[in-house]
Formats: C-alpha cells, sequence, structure tokens
C-alpha cells in the first residue's frame, strides 16, 4: 500500500519516512490557512454574519456592494466584529451558534469586542502615502561621497 507510509516487502512490513526539503516545507507553512467569523453592520444596524478563509478581501467585497443579496439590498459594509480559527469545522461550527443567537445577545458579543462600533475595516483598500523619516534619508554630504552628483546639487531642497 505505498503512499500510506508503509510498504509490503517480502512478508515484512517496512515503514518509510516522507522528506519534504526545507524550502518547500517553510514555504507550506507560511501558507498556513486561518478561517474568520465575521460581523458586518449597517448604519442602521442590520447586521450579517458570515465566513471566510480571507477576511481582507471579503470585507472589500462587501464594502464595495460586489457581493448580491441581503448584503448589498441593506448597505451592509461595516466590519464590527471577527474571529479568527484554525481549523474551518471550528469555524463553521462558531458561525451556525452565532446566527443561532438573539440579535440581543449579537448586539452584547460586538459591544463586548468593539464598544464604539467602530468600522474594523475602515482604512482598508485606501491608497497610504509613505511617510519617509527624515533621518533615513541620505544628506548632501553622504550623497556626494557616494557618487551621487544630482543629490548633492544645491538646487535640491
Amino acid at each position: 500500500m505505498k503512499g500510506r507510509g508503509f510498504s509490503r516487502a517480502l512478508g515484512a512490513t517496512i515503514l518509510f519516512k516522507i522528506v519534504i526539503p526545507s524550502a518547500a516545507r517553510d514555504l507550506q507553512l507560511k501558507r498556513e490557512t486561518h478561517y474568520f467569523v465575521y460581523i458586518m453592520a449597517s448604519r442602521s444596524l442590520n447586521l450579517y454574519t458570515g465566513i471566510t478563509n480571507n477576511l481582507h478581501r471579503r470585507a472589500l467585497e462587501h464594502k464595495r456592494g460586489e457581493i448580491e443579496g441581503f448584503t448589498k439590498r441593506y448597505r451592509i459594509e461595516r466590519l464590527v466584529y471577527y474571529e479568527t480559527f484554525k481549523y474551518v469545522g471550528n469555524a463553521i461550527a462558531r458561525e451556525k451558534q452565532i446566527k443561532a443567537w438573539t440579535r440581543a445577545k449579537r448586539l452584547e458579543l460586538i459591544k463586548s469586542a468593539n464598544p464604539t462600533w467602530q468600522d474594523l475595516a475602515d482604512d482598508w483598500g485606501k491608497l497610504v502615502e509613505l511617510q519617509i523619516p527624515r533621518f533615513t534619508t541620505p544628506s548632501r554630504a553622504t550623497a556626494a561621497r557616494h557618487g551621487d552628483p544630482g543629490f548633492a546639487r544645491d538646487d535640491n531642497p
């Protein structure tokens, strides 16, 4: 039964170990998947509970109105709560549990983690202008020493 971790040779069972090269193994470990149970809200406090493996993408889809149905119709575009899970089965069970709760209990859950109902994904997907601290830019003297005549000119601020 090759492929299951053992082989039969001459009536004896020989166990073998599959070794994944370290670079490939490290890449697999870095790509560990997480699952999220999240709650989105509208300005009028309509709630939507869902599950995803990419919270960033899903929140932006809700914000852009790309998901047809309830969330688009009621403009549910504010991420107000989420939980992270390693296993999809646990995330599904938690989503079902939260969906079975009363509205009051879901509101209490959100208030316990996010009392001001701040949109947790408010600045996601927006362009950010990088601020380079002054101390990281080379001085004119340093630029001149390293052969950057354009930087060392007097007409540069």
